[in-house]
Formats: structure tokens, C-alpha cells, sequence
């Protein structure tokens, strides 16, 4: 997969049939071992076979209409369309974006914490390669976060905020602990900043998530361990690019990622 290039430079893709799929990413991401807020999986079922497969983060109604434009037959994403305690009913937005891969007989398979966890293609995982990050050791519910050492250079608060604004192309909101050195970062991707106490008992100096709430400003005054929020967005753009490259490499399917800009 190229993510300048819509192909994967094969000439005539294969076509793979849709179960055949299924059974190849459960297989990776083993979603049975987690307890997750909404399926995973196929969540709308579509064409029989698969041979173009448009990649992203959220299943947006923009990224819905590429898909349509691109002629893909299945959409994979990491965030889905339906989660627990959301209203039921297919009405507004969500008729829009239901009847548009209906319409076009798109399957949309979606990942959701399978993706976060998975040690080599997941968004933990990935997120850390584009830093130099080893992870060493996990933590939090169902073991979703990563921690291991900072390398040199990403030591103080102002190195690593520069590091991370560089690679992930936004600036970053960080809340500074006490000014010790940096030693040991933890972090987990999206919406982890309940994970935060977790990660200072794992003997974090620093914590790495994308969102924060109110109370972790707090947190990190009074415990010294510095919090960075780098964009959920941001921080989980890597996970569905390396298992869409892992579809490409080993399915031989016509494999895209589009990045959607998302501020949040």
C-alpha cells in the first residue's frame, strides 16, 4: 500500500471473498479477547468478493464518498458506525452515511480496541515507531496502553512536544508535571486520558494520549507526571495504515489510506 499512490503496483488486483477477508483480520487482531464498545468486524455487509479496499480512521460521511469515488468495495476503518449507548434508530446523519454504502454495496469493516492493542500492527504500536518509542511494558484496562524510555532528546517536555508537532504535522497540548527528566513515557492513542493514573502508577514522568479532560490538569500538578494531548485524530492515524499494508503485502488486494483532516 502506498499512501501517494492508490495502487499497490499489481496489475490486476486479486479478488479475495469477503469471509476469506474476515477470517484474515480476525485472525490478526483477534477481537474475541476484548470487550469492546461496538462490534467488530463486518458492521454492514456488502459486495461478496473484495478486490479494492479504501482505508481510514473513522467511517465519516466524507470518507464514505471516496470509497463511492474510488469504486471500493470494502471500507476499513477504526472507527465504525455503531457504538454502545447510541441511539438506535437509522435516521439523520446516520440514514446518510447507511444508505450511501448500501447504495454502492460497500462493505464497512471496522477495528476499533483490537486496533489500539495489537503489538506490531496497532495504533499503540505504530504511533511509538514514529517516535523511537520501545514499548517495554503495557498497562491500563485490557492492557491497552504503552510505556517504555524516551530516547535522548525527548527528555525534557519542550524536546518531546517539539518531536511530536514535527511528525504528527499540530500542535500538542502539554501540561508539565514538576521538570524532572523524562525518563519513561506512557501513552495510549484516542480518547485515553481516564488511563492517566494508570499510567503515573506504572511510573510514567510523562503520559501520551490524544484527548484530556478536566480533571488531568489537576493530576499532573499534584503528581508531578507531565500529560500531552496530541489529537485523537492524530494519534490514531498509523494502526489502520499498517494493516492496510499488511492487506496489500498478503491478500495482493488494491489497498488506499486517505487522511481526512480532523482538528480534534
Amino acid at each position: 500500500m502506498n499512501e501517494d499512490n492508490p495502487t499497490t503496483g499489481r496489475i490486476g488486483p486479486r479478488a479475495l471473498p469477503r469471509e476469506a477477508l474476515l477470517r484474515l483480520l480476525d485472525g490478526w487482531l483477534e477481537p474475541g479477547r476484548f470487550k469492546d464498545y461496538g462490534p467488530n468486524g463486518l458492521q454492514l455487509e456488502g459486495k461478496p468478493e473484495v478486490r479494492r479496499v479504501l482505508c481510514g480512521v473513522t467511517a465519516s460521511l466524507a470518507l464514505i464518498e471516496a470509497a463511492i469515488e474510488r469504486g471500493a468495495d470494502a471500507l476499513l476503518v477504526h472507527h465504525g458506525l455503531f457504538w454502545r449507548g447510541q441511539e438506535q434508530r437509522l435516521t439523520g446523519w446516520m440514514k446518510t452515511r447507511v444508505q450511501r454504502l448500501l447504495a454502492h454495496d460497500i462493505n464497512l469493516i471496522a477495528y476499533h480496541l483490537p486496533l489500539d492493542a495489537h503489538a506490531e500492527l496497532g495504533n499503540n504500536a505504530q504511533l511509538g515507531r514514529q517516535f523511537g518509542w520501545t514499548a517495554d511494558a503495557r498497562f491500563g484496562d485490557q492492557d491497552l496502553g504503552f510505556s517504555g524510555p524516551l530516547p535522548e532528546g525527548q527528555q525534557t517536555l519542550a524536546g518531546l512536544t517539539g518531536v511530536l508537532e514535527r511528525q504528527l504535522a499540530r500542535p500538542v497540548l502539554a501540561i508539565p508535571g514538576d521538570g524532572r527528566p523524562l525518563r519513561r513515557v506512557a501513552w495510549c492513542t484516542g480518547g485515553a486520558q481516564g488511563f492517566f493514573e494508570a499510567a503515573i502508577a506504572s511510573g510514567a514522568d510523562v503520559f501520551l494520549t490524544g484527548e484530556i479532560s478536566e480533571p488531568q490538569a489537576h493530576y499532573a500538578a499534584e503528581t508531578g507526571v507531565a500529560f500531552v494531548a496530541a489529537g485523537h485524530h492524530a494519534t490514531e492515524r498509523y494502526g489502520v495504515q499498517a494493516l492496510g499494508r499488511r492487506l496489500a503485502d498478503e491478500a495482493g488486494l488494491d489497498v488506499e489510506f486517505l487522511d481526512l483532516p480532523n482538528p480534534a
